[in-house]
């Protein structure tokens, strides 16, 4: 089940609200000892995050399904998405924030409504690396004041008595994001010295891929480097995207004009990456794009433009 963006928390109280955290959405499995994370995607992903899993074992219950997200906490105990994609480095703390309950002992609670849902998590998790994703007291308007001068990335607000939707994207749940990110599908690049001098991205509407313009800014040597050998693989005659090129340039350099193409490389259309941004244009390209991390959690049929931001 996955939230519909909107500007404003919705007020009242048939709705919580809880923090929006920057990472992988995952869902424990468990069946007696044995545990499996999956990914958004459905992928198995217990290898690539083996600690918690091996905690997840320890949980009291002969069945369970809990739904959450992987998040990595930096030396400051704060969110990074970054620093998840190189959970590698030094002084990274990987836990698990769970926020639903699907099944418990036998019992499947789909149809069941949210808080009933949430009632038993506390028993289940609570120690690191599971932690609950707790609900956060006070009025929609205290509540967005205090998260954003916590600066993490936004709120989600979900209908106390909402059932849990699989796959759909609902409006019992509404995320809202402080900061402008995107999920886009990379469809190409322009080659340079170092690999790449910026990517093409775009989203899907219906079956076309839409460009939705190049990013240049973000990349580090490092995440230079390592995208830059996931794309070399996926290279194509030919371009991926229905809307080019674009007849002009416009004022801030967005669009690709037919001279541009030429220029460069295009891709199957398989790698999603985030990117954070400061508005859409008026022709549907991302103005002051900066790369934030690659999302292998996300399907590259399912990203969709959020208006919202």
């Amino acid at each position: 089940m996955m939230a519909t963006a909107a500007r404003e928390l919705p007020a009242g109280p048939e709705w919580s609200y809880e923090v929006k955290w920057d990472g992988y959405r995952a869902q424990i499995v468990k069946n007696d000892s044995r545990v499996m994370l999956a990914s958004r995607n459905l992928k198995d992903i217990t290898r690539q995050f083996h600690a918690i899993a091996r905690a997840a074992e320890a949980i009291d219950a002969r069945s369970a399904v809990i739904d959450g997200e992987i998040v990595a906490l930096d030396a400051d105990g704060r969110p990074s998405f970054q620093a998840l994609h190189h959970r590698a480095t030094d002084g990274l703390a990987l836990v698990f924030y769970a926020f639903d309950l699907l099944h418990l002992n036998g019992r499947e609670l789909l149809r069941t409504p949210l808080d009933d849902r949430r009632a038993p998590l506390g028993q289940l998790v609570g120690e690191a690396p599971l932690l609950r994703s707790a609900t956060l007291p006070g009025a929609a308007a205290d509540i967005t004041r205090a998260v954003r001068q916590l600066g993490l990335e936004g709120v989600v607000a979900k209908r106390r008595r909402s059932l849990y939707e699989p796959g759909r994207r609902s409006d019992a749940w509404i995320k809202v994001r402080f900061a402008r990110h995107q999920e886009l599908v990379v469809g190409g690049y322009k080659p340079s010295p170092n690999g790449f001098d910026s990517i093409v991205v775009g989203y899907y509407d219906g079956r076309r891929l839409l460009s939705a313009g190049k990013v240049r800014c973000g990349f580090s040597p490092r995440n230079r480097a390592e995208l830059f050998e996931r794309l070399k693989p996926l290279a194509s005659a030919r371009c991926p995207f229905a809307n080019l090129p674009t007849s002009t340039r416009s004022h801030w350099g967005e669009g690709i004009t037919a001279g541009e193409m030429s220029q460069l490389v295009w891709l199957r259309p398989t790698v999603v990456v985030e990117v954070a941004f400061t508005e859409w244009t008026r022709d549907g390209s991302l103005r002051h794009a900066a790369f934030i991390g690659v999302r292998d959690d996300k399907p590259p049929r399912d990203v969709r433009r959020e208006a919202l931001g």
